[in-house]
C-alpha cells in the first residue's frame, strides 16, 4: 500500500504546478533521433536506475527520478514555458548506465534545445523532488496531462494511492 500525505510545502508545489503549467502549450520540432547507448555521445548525462517506492525507475546522473508527460509524442514535447520551469527537460544526448537497456534518443524542442528521450518518451525532472529517491511528480495531472515516472522497462509506473481506502494502485 502506498499512501501520500502532502505537507504544506507539497501543497505549495502542487499549486505552482497547476498555476504555472495549466495554460502552457507548444510543440517541439518533429526532428528526433534515437540510437543504442553505444552510439550516443559520451559527453551526455548517464541514465541510471534506482528503486523508488517499490518500482525500478530511471534517474538522472544525480539520482533524481525522471518523468514522461502523457501528451508528448516521440518527436514533440508539449511542456514548454512555465511548464518547463516546473518540469525541466533533461538535456540530451544521454548514455545508458548498467542495467538500463531501453533506447536513448533526442528531440529538438521548440526553443531549439535538445531534449533526451527514453524508449520514445521525452524526459523531465520535477522541481518538487528535492533529493534522490523521491517521486513526488508521479501521477500528477497538470499542464493538460498526467506525469509518470519512467520505469526502466519504459512503462508507466502505477499512480500513487492518496487514500487509505482500498490501498491498491487503482487497477
Amino acid at each position: 500500500m502506498r499512501i501520500r500525505l502532502l505537507a504544506p510545502a507539497g501543497l505549495a508545489a502542487a499549486a505552482l504546478v497547476v498555476a504555472a503549467c495549466g495554460g502552457s502549450s507548444g510543440s517541439g520540432s518533429s526532428a528526433a533521433s534515437s540510437a543504442p547507448a553505444s552510439h550516443v555521445a559520451a559527453s551526455g548525462t548517464m541514465l541510471k536506475s534506482a528503486k523508488v517506492m517499490g518500482a525500478t525507475v530511471l534517474t538522472n546522473a544525480k539520482g533524481f527520478t525522471l518523468y514522461w508527460f502523457a501528451p508528448d509524442t516521440s518527436t514533440t514535447s508539449k511542456c514548454n514555458g512555465g511548464c518547463a520551469t516546473i518540469w525541466p527537460p533533461l538535456k540530451g544526448p544521454v548514455t545508458l548506465g548498467p542495467g538500463v537497456t531501453g533506447k536513448a534518443g533526442t528531440i529538438k524542442r521548440s526553443d531549439g534545445t535538445i531534449q533526451a528521450t527514453y524508449d520514445g518518451h521525452p524526459l523531465y525532472t520535477y522541481t518538487g523532488d528535492t533529493g534522490p529517491g523521491q517521486d513526488h511528480g508521479n501521477g500528477i495531472n497538470a499542464s493538460g496531462g498526467v506525469w509518470h515516472e519512467v520505469t526502466v522497462s519504459g512503462a508507466a509506473a502505477p499512480a500513487p494511492s492518496s487514500s487509505s481506502g482500498s490501498g491498491g494502485y487503482g487497477y
